[in-house]
């Protein structure tokens, strides 16, 4: 590939995960990753503090899509029907045409303790983003931090399971499967059906 085509943020994911997919990520460096996607060093840098970033680079747009979205609700949803409407903003996004390359990120991140501890830091940045846009509309505590917790549950729950290549659905009709299926568990805390 030529240095000078288009998407280099793009490039430098896609040539990272294979390499860590194929020699495992602690012996992949970041010029592997760089040679791999037809750039520099420099560029990788430019777009990434180190190797490990790689794999989340969405982590802040994917936070503000799920603040705006809470933000965005009618004044009148609940702070689950918050929640609700920033998972189909953020499912949104995860389209048949990622679905391959999300199958192939799950067992290169479970497989790295580095990066195991970099995702579960990603899970709280998002639950965190949702606590937060919560208490801006007014929802105080502990409930804006248990609905947010609510989202970041379904939303990874319908993400490990839209992520099989064999998974027919979309993963904005699991995740809203996974937040009833979460409501209907927090009613059966207090005996109802």
């Amino acid at each position: 590939m030529a240095r000078w085509e288009p998407n280099a943020r793009e490039r430098l994911v896609r040539a990272a995960l294979d390499l860590f997919a194929e020699q495992g990520y602690d012996a992949t460096t970041v010029n592997e990753i760089a040679d791999r996607a037809g750039l520099t060093k420099t560029t990788f840098f430019r777009h990434f503090p180190d190797k490990r970033e790689v794999l989340f680079a969405g982590q802040g747009a994917h936070s503000r899509l799920l603040a705006d979205a809470i933000t965005a609700a009618p004044v009148s949803a609940t702070p689950l029907e918050a929640v609700g409407a920033a998972l189909d903003a953020i499912t949104a996004t995860f389209t048949d045409e990622r679905r391959e390359f999300s199958a192939r990120l799950r067992p290169v991140i479970a497989g790295n303790s580095e990066l195991q501890e970099r995702a579960a830091f990603k899970r709280a940045g998002l639950a965190g983003a949702m606590a937060d846009a919560l208490r801006r509309r007014g929802v105080r505590e502990p409930t804006a931090s248990l609905a947010a917790e609510f989202g970041v549950r379904a939303f990874y729950d319908a993400f490990d399971e839209w992520a099989d290549p064999a998974n027919q659905r979309t993963c904005a009709e699991l995740a809203r499967h996974a937040l009833d299926e979460l409501r209907a568990a927090a009613a059966a805390l207090d005996g109802q059906p």
